[in-house]
């Protein structure tokens, strides 16, 4: 009876034992992991961009009159040569000497830059067969694989630049021309108050084909000369003007891809950089930070059907592209920590966590593309705590177990 007893403590002390090692047993932690796959992987810079016509005329009342009532509503069409207002001539005092010396000079001076603007607009001209010549070059040599396709890209950017730059040319003619017409209506005006006949309504048209954007004076009034009355433009040729941190703007390049997202469509539009201005301002932020910007101007690539219901001073998301790889090996952001001067990951093998180091490259901020030091289809701990050492057994949960 003796012996049962110590048989009974024995057996206590054992599963006591036992009990309390097992208790003590070192357990695997627990880890969220994810895998080393090759995966498209972008770099981007986003910023909130705004639309706007790339050719707005503001129209000036050519001199003092009283000014009829406006009929055209905004977004009405209007065409070149179709008058916008109408300024009916006050019964003012006539010209003394010195003011209409100013009024011939200003009509001269409106002679020579209409001069100018030809000749401006001939040499646009000759620029946009140049660069176009060069582009059909360029799309023959690259499909002979003969040119590397940045070389066409460039050529395809220079082409367009260019021909928008006819485009402008052509309009400064217009206004050029307006600006002349203006100058010598003064000039029919005091002549005629100078002979004592009456002077004729004076007709403000518009330069170009397009839509009225903004009446800045309705209603009938006296207005003086110069004063601005309205604001015509062409709505359907549109660009983007985006306000950049000057850090990001030097990696945007002229002829970069650019997305436009969340703009009121269900699609991304492709755009591209055609200016990145050289000279920032200094703009204080929502949080009272002083920024330091800059003004990146983008075309629409996209169909002109696609973006057809935006208009001037629309709001826009601007995603440039900066660096962009279809198949590069990456790794989530979470995962990587410093260690020293390199950075370093945890490595799940054979169910313990392996400290690896690992030379990375471009990151998006929640991937980084992969240089060495993992393999595809590896599996990595994001987030790992502070805890964790080389070698010590971990387990998977949630999900992630699976």
């Amino acid at each position: 009876m003796l012996a049962g007893r110590y048989k009974g403590i024995i057996v206590i002390a054992v599963l006591l034992g036992a009990g309390l090692a097992w208790g003590f047993w070192p357990r695997p932690v627990l880890v969220e992991t994810d895998e080393v796959a090759r995966r498209p992987l972008q770099v981007t810079v986003e910023e909130e961009g705004r639309t706007r016509v790339k050719e707005r005329y503001a129209l000036h009342a050519p001199v003092a009159g009283y000014l009829r009532r406006v009929e055209l509503e905004v977004g009405d069409p209007v065409t070149a040569g179709q008058p916008l207002a109408v300024i009916d001539p006050l019964p003012s005092a006539m010209l003394d000497p010195r003011t209409r010396a100013e009024a011939e000079a200003r009509a001269a001076a409106a002679r020579s830059g209409l001069v100018r603007a030809e000749k401006m607009l001939r040499q646009a001209e000759s620029e946009a067969e140049l660069a176009a010549d060069e582009f059909a070059r360029r799309a023959e040599l690259l499909a002979r694989q003969l040119v590397p396709r940045a070389e066409y890209d460039q050529a395809q950017s220079r082409k367009r630049a260019m021909e928008a730059a006819a485009q402008a040319a052509a309009s400064a003619v217009d206004v050029a021309r307006h600006e002349l017409e203006a100058a010598e209506a003064t000039l029919r005006y005091a002549g005629a108050a100078a002979s004592g006949a009456e002077a004729g309504p004076i007709e403000v048209v518009s330069p170009v084909d397009g839509r009225l954007l903004k009446r800045m004076q309705e209603s009938a009034a006296v207005v003086a000369s110069g004063q601005p009355l309205l604001e015509v433009g062409d709505p359907q040729a549109l660009e983007v003007e985006v306000e950049v941190l000057s850090r990001d703007a030097v990696r945007i390049e002229p002829g970069g891809r650019v997305l436009f997202e969340r703009w009121g469509g269900e699609q991304a539009l492709e755009g591209r950089v055609r200016t990145v201005e050289p000279t920032g301002f200094t703009k204080v932020s929502a949080l009272g930070v002083e920024e330091q910007r800059v003004l990146v101007i983008a075309d629409f690539a996209a169909p002109a059907e696609l973006w057809r219901r935006l208009g001037d001073g629309y709001r826009v998301e601007a995603r440039f592209i900066t660096w962009e790889r279809e198949d590069a090996l990456t790794v989530p952001a979470g995962a990587l920590f410093r260690r020293g001067d390199d950075w370093a990951a945890f490595v799940v093998r054979d169910g313990r966590a392996r400290l690896v180091n690992v030379r990375t490259g471009q990151g998006s901020g929640l991937l980084t593309e992969v240089l060495d030091g993992l393999e595809a289809g590896e599996r990595v701990v994001v987030h790992p705590g502070d805890e964790l050492e080389d070698g010590m057994r971990v387990e998977r949960y949630g999900a992630d177990a699976g």
